[in-house]
């Protein structure tokens, strides 16, 4: 059975609203002034948090022109960027992090990052992090896992490329150093994802299968794809976010401007709140329109020992009148009074020898 529990002071899991996270990654375009304007917009939206990326291009990779640190994917909007100066761009100077998750204090805003080696996860540690997310690409680093696991705090990883070995063995690194807060996040690990790529429905079958709570992080574009797997039960969705696509930061083709964050909260929200409960029969709402089903109704004026026919009863709303289902039985019998046109019909109206063959 999934856990419930906190991320900062709000409820994650079953029965709690979606826990919605908004990836900063390197949208700052290398501006603090960005980096905490972002973090003013994002508070705006009713997102539960805002994420960081705690790396440095040598942390994560090593200054080298040979071709397998050169991206040889034509399709990537990275095509041809070498790997160290791209990281060398997009990482958030750790110098900035303290400014950055006091912003985010004062905007009632949780604040966490992505640590990407054992060092952050140290500076981080400093900084009283509320839960650490292991990137898809770093789902195979174990001693990365293990590190974050030791805080005892919550751990969110994204599955993006993953084998189900290669989760099950993160799960169990995690365990291993006493994690009991997992999150798995189903998530493509293209930039920008094809919708078509998705398989949304992954989410109920690694609920099941990993028995723990699943979300999503999410590279496609528009909201959709968030909204979709709110409804097969992921818990927390995560989102890239920008203050302008077209303004050149590494990430900003794939992310979602934070004017539409706030849709996308209130559209996952909402989403979250139709799935209700499991159960068949009129909601308590619905109880006052009951009045308004049909019934069966006298429509001509009627003296006693009249032949009911189909011409002087008539299925009708509202429900005063005994149940539809009636009709043809009552055809051809007799009524023992006089009674009103449009007055709803009652079984005493039959004649008594007539309502004992009904019986």
């Amino acid at each position: 059975m999934e856990k419930i529990f906190k991320i900062g002071n709000d409820f994650v899991g079953n029965g709690y609203p979606p826990f919605i996270i908004a990836e900063m990654s390197g949208n700052h375009r290398g501006s603090l002034k960005r980096a905490l304007k972002i973090v003013d917009e994002v508070a705006k939206s009713g997102a539960n948090a805002i994420k960081l990326q705690t790396y440095t291009a040598d942390t994560i990779t090593v200054n080298s022109k040979n071709k397998e640190f050169i991206i040889q994917d034509k399709n990537s909007i990275w095509y041809k960027r070498n790997l160290y100066d791209l990281y060398n761009e997009a990482h958030t100077p750790w110098k900035w992090h303290a400014e950055i998750f006091e912003r985010a204090k004062e905007n009632n805003l949780i604040c966490f990052s992505s640590p990407f080696d054992e060092t952050a996860v140290d500076f981080l540690e400093n900084l009283k992090v509320p839960a650490y997310k292991i990137a898809s690409f770093e789902i195979n680093h174990i001693p990365l896992i293990k590190k974050v696991a030791a805080t005892g705090k919550p751990i969110i990883i994204s599955t993006g490329m993953a084998e189900e070995k290669e989760i099950n063995d993160a799960i169990n690194a995690a365990k291993s150093e006493g994690a009991k807060k997992i999150i798995l996040l189903k998530c493509t690990s293209e930039y920008p994802a094809s919708i078509d790529d998705s398989n949304l429905l992954s989410i109920p079958f690694m609920k099941k299968k990993f028995n723990c709570q699943i979300g999503l992080s999410d590279h496609t574009e528009g909201i959709a794809a968030p909204i979709t797997a709110v409804t097969l039960g992921a818990s927390v969705i995560e989102k890239h976010i920008t203050l302008n696509k077209n303004d050149g930061a590494v990430d900003s083709k794939f992310s979602l401007e934070v004017k539409d964050l706030k849709s996308m909260v209130e559209e996952c929200t909402n989403a979250w709140r139709a799935l209700g409960k499991k159960k068949i029969g009129p909601s308590q709402s619905e109880r006052k329109s009951l009045h308004f089903r049909r019934s069966i109704y006298v429509v001509k004026n009627l003296v006693k020992g009249d032949i009911i026919n189909k011409n002087n009863i008539k299925v009708v709303r509202p429900s005063n009148g005994i149940h539809p289902k009636h009709f043809n039985y009552l055809l051809g019998k007799k009524v023992n009074t006089k009674i009103k046109q449009n007055t709803p019909f009652k079984l005493s109206y039959l004649k008594k020898n007539e309502t004992e063959k009904g019986k």
